[in-house]
């Protein structure tokens, strides 16, 4: 099949999904889309079973979608960009120093821990999985999805401050995840000596680079923008400023992510209030939301059909492992959350309620999937992607959903 024809089966499942949810499961979103993702791919093997073999095809189709590029240098730019555009930037500048922790030093620490306690379970179960291999499950799961938690903290009414933490991480630590991945995936292949000097630099160019050319794209948008007034050409640059400002960026060799989420923020910000009418803004805002919810269905639909691309290696022992992975990866956060929290406390105030909140809502989605999927192939690495699987299938059926039960408790 073709691209056109797989965009075109995939929108047209993700709508069908939809539908249903809509009119009878009445689930959030991403869950309704996940959860009958995965049932239909369960219906898949049933037939299989009885004798109707409707599965081989379907995981052709499956095979063809290359989830790591499609999500990790396409959708990912979208909704970073979203995500940065619908946020209060005046709020993050209030905690901005509490979210550079939260972002750089609670990924490091959680990444080391979560690696940690995956190494234990390794060797527990006997499996070959060494501490480097170990430490890259770590920094897959330690960033948080800003596209899963991102739409549940809009519908809620939670102190500002928590509010603007938990976003301000999500957000930027991402691109400190991606490339603290990048660089543990070279010391797992042999094709970079593991030295703290090397991982500071790595870190500092790619976060640094994209933060400064994040801001440059973002100045120059609004720059742009200022001079006209129609609301049509306003979106198309903006969506040329990240469609473009991305490619540029991994081009460049600094963080795609972060760039898209400073542009956002600069645009949403400064760019909303000086430079577009308020019918712009409007138009603007429906459009970015559309965008958003688009392409978050189709991600979550795709998170759940990806169960048929890895069900030929699925054993019991993959499913065990990431079961028991599961409470490692809620106690590394915890802990991560933690350290970071007493630093926050020496300037403003920090409880252990906060904590709880911050660790549950540290979903973990595509940003996941996509980093695990891109691991090299026949190495043996196999096991990171579906324990990471296991973990994000928890995430988004069990924390979401109780997210907001938490999030209302006072």
């Amino acid at each position: 099949m073709r691209v056109f024809q797989i965009t075109a089966l995939l929108t047209t499942i993700t709508a069908a999904f939809a539908y249903i949810n809509y009119r009878f499961l009445k689930l959030q979103p991403t869950v309704g889309l996940m959860l009958q993702s995965l049932l239909f791919s369960l219906l898949l093997w049933l037939l299989l079973a009885l004798g109707i073999d409707v599965m081989t095809p379907a995981q052709r189709i499956m095979s063809r979608i290359d989830f790591d590029v499609l999500f990790l240098q396409g959708i990912l730019s979208l909704l970073l960009f979203a995500g940065g555009l619908f946020v209060k930037v005046e709020e993050l500048l209030n905690v901005k120093l509490s979210i550079a922790l939260f972002a750089v030093a609670g990924v490091l620490v959680s990444a080391g821990a979560i690696g940690a306690g995956f190494y234990a379970i390794t060797l527990l179960l006997g499996l070959k999985v060494g501490l480097a291999q170990s430490l890259l499950f770590g920094a897959i799961m330690s960033p948080t999805d800003p596209v899963a938690v991102l739409p549940i903290l809009r519908s809620h009414g939670i102190p500002d401050r928590l509010n603007s933490w938990i976003a301000g991480e999500a957000l930027f630590n991402d691109g400190i995840g991606i490339v603290l991945f990048l660089t543990l995936l070279a010391v797992a292949q042999g094709t970079a000596q593991p030295t703290a000097r090397m991982v500071f630099d790595t870190l500092v160019t790619q976060a640094a680079g994209g933060i400064a050319f994040g801001t440059v794209l973002g100045w120059s948008g609004y720059l742009i923008i200022k001079t006209v007034d129609n609301y049509r050409l306003e979106i198309l640059i903006t969506l040329a400023l990240v469609l473009g400002g991305y490619s540029l960026a991994l081009l460049a060799g600094v963080s795609g992510p972060l760039a898209m989420v400073v542009a956002g923020l600069l645009i949403g910000g400064r760019g909303r209030k000086l430079a577009m009418s308020e019918h712009t803004r409007e138009h603007l805002d429906q459009f970015w939301d559309l965008v958003e919810k688009y392409l978050n269905a189709i991600l979550f639909t795709l998170i759940g059909l990806e169960v048929l691309v890895l069900s030929n290696r699925l054993t019991l022992v993959h499913v065990s492992t990431g079961l028991m992975v599961i409470p490692v990866v809620l106690l590394g956060r915890f802990l991560s959350v933690l350290a970071v929290g007493g630093l926050v406390r020496l300037r403003e105030p920090f409880s252990l309620r906060d904590a709880t909140i911050m660790t549950w809502s540290g979903l973990r989605g595509g940003i996941a999937i996509g980093l695990a999927m891109s691991l090299p192939r026949g190495q043996g690495l196999h096991i990171l992607v579906m324990a990471t699987y296991i973990v994000v299938l928890f995430s988004i059926l069990v924390q979401g959903p109780t997210l907001g039960r938490l999030l209302n408790r006072r």
